[in-house]
């Protein structure tokens, strides 16, 4: 990697009660747990040596609360935007896997399926790695050449992101296996595109919880 390759380091948030007990969030609030403070913790000491320039955060609070964290550790400021939030998903918010399956058979279907559809009236992938990516982009192009950005946001987000980024079909973005609590992926830009570094990477999370989108 040559001193003046940009890149982005996409790390999701610690996690929170409702990861632990398998409830989709989307975009409603929650706070990290007790294990999911820690995680962000830790979390910060691992992105300190990736000497970051700047950290950018999906406004809610367990983003936040997670970038807050390696703000301290690395004293690099921290900027929200609603950007980075994870995938809305309307009416499926709130719900476990069996409540959607049931009140939803045909959505369900479609996603487990591998289809790039919408969930109770709620966004795409596709859309939702439109609007990261180009925050994303947004904030490296006013870093400047060789710069490194943290983009604290959420699974499904950061899968999304990371599939517009690199190209991918949204219909193939499942083949990119979800980020655990408060681990990452780095992309890097080599000039003719993005290239994909590293994924999922990090310590492992005390309990796999999938993502915010499940």
């Amino acid at each position: 990697m040559t001193a003046r390759t940009r890149r982005v380091v996409l790390l999701r948030h610690g996690r929170t009660e409702w990861n632990a007990t398998g409830r989709f969030q989307g975009q409603m609030d929650s706070a990290l747990d007790v294990i999911g403070r820690a995680q962000a913790q830790a979390a910060a000491v691992a992105v300190r040596p990736m000497d970051p320039d700047l950290i950018v955060s999906s406004d809610l609070s367990r983003t936040a609360d997670t970038a807050a964290a390696v703000a301290a550790e690395t004293g690099v400021d921290v900027v929200l935007d609603a950007r980075l939030r994870e995938i809305h998903l309307g009416s499926w918010e709130g719900l476990t896997r069996a409540e959607a399956r049931k009140q939803f058979p045909d959505e369900y279907a479609a996603w487990q399926a591998g289809e790039d559809s919408r969930r109770g009236d709620g966004e795409t992938y596709a859309e939702v790695g439109e609007r990261a990516a180009a925050c994303v982009v947004e904030w490296l192009d006013k870093l400047g050449p060789g710069s490194t950005l943290v983009a604290v946001t959420h699974g499904g987000t950061a899968r999304a992101t990371i599939g517009t980024m690199i190209g991918l079909d949204p219909d193939l973005y499942w083949r990119l296996a979800p980020l655990g609590n408060c681990r990452w992926s780095m992309l890097s830009d080599i000039g003719r595109g993005w290239r994909l570094e590293e994924h999922n990477a990090g310590s492992p999370p005390e309990e796999e919880t999938g993502d915010d989108a499940r």
